[in-house]
């Protein structure tokens, strides 16, 4: 029952930054492995409350209005075909090679938001032509893929894309960031399901949690708007960068 308490808590918590600025799996995934979960396990475990969590949150933006419900008809099923070649092609990556590149690639968006004071301040939007929706489609294809087969930062890349690309503030980009990391996620749950890696026992009980950290974090998101989720983007960028430079100095 402790167990249970312990890895409820922390899906609160990851649910929660998860919901405002991305990286909640670097809170969520250790408790799971910390609580003596096996690491294919842990991570189907995880999933499988994640996406609770990111559906949660998704539908939160969207009831707000800070979903852009026309490019993500185009943007959702790029991030699912990018998924699935993503899921396929884990076994045949340099998985170091790809955690340095990540980790330059996240630094270095972690340091541009900090030090560009008006990125993701004003909505900047302004419709999508054709050269930023292929732009928008080459993102969600290739962070489908990624999040198909690693993971880490796919939320702080997406964020930080639909930024750059469509001119959104935080929490637009956020938004639409949650409902692309929600297709992602789902096509991972149904191959960790497919292979009967997920724990039920703590997959139901931290669903709930993260559920309600979810709606929460959404809700301060909402309220507080980018004065509060800049901060925490950066943090988050940063802390995914410090988790991967562990892990390569580990191995």
């Amino acid at each position: 029952m402790l167990t249970i308490m312990g890895l409820c808590l922390a899906g609160f918590v990851a649910a929660f930054v998860d919901s405002i600025a991305g990286g909640g799996g670097l809170i969520s995934i250790p408790a799971f492995l910390l609580a003596g979960v096996p690491p294919h396990f842990a991570l189907g475990t995880n999933k499988f409350a994640a996406t609770a969590a990111s559906l949660t949150s998704s539908i939160k933006y969207a009831r707000s209005a800070k979903i852009n419900r026309r490019l993500l008809l185009y943007l959702a099923p790029l991030t699912l075909v990018g998924a699935v070649l993503g899921v396929k092609t884990v076994v045949r990556l340099d998985q170091q090679l790809l955690q340095t590149l990540v980790l330059v690639m996240i630094i270095g968006v972690g340091a541009y938001s900090l030090f560009s004071r008006q990125m993701g301040l004003a909505d900047r939007f302004r419709g999508i032509d054709r050269p930023k929706l292929l732009w928008g489609m080459l993102l969600a294809l290739g962070l489908g893929f990624y999040d198909g087969f690693f993971g880490p930062g796919t939320g702080s890349f997406l964020i930080f894309g639909l930024i750059g690309i469509y001119g959104f503030d935080f929490i637009n980009a956020g938004g639409n960031a949650r409902v692309l990391n929600f297709v992602s996620n789902v096509t991972s749950l149904v191959l960790f399901a497919w292979l009967g890696k997920i724990d039920y026992r703590y997959g139901v009980p931290v669903a709930l949690a993260m559920m309600v950290g979810a709606q929460l974090g959404t809700m301060l998101a909402l309220q507080k708007g980018v004065k509060l989720i800049k901060p925490i983007f950066v943090a988050m960028s940063l802390a995914v960068a410090v988790k991967i430079l562990w892990g390569l100095v580990q191995s």
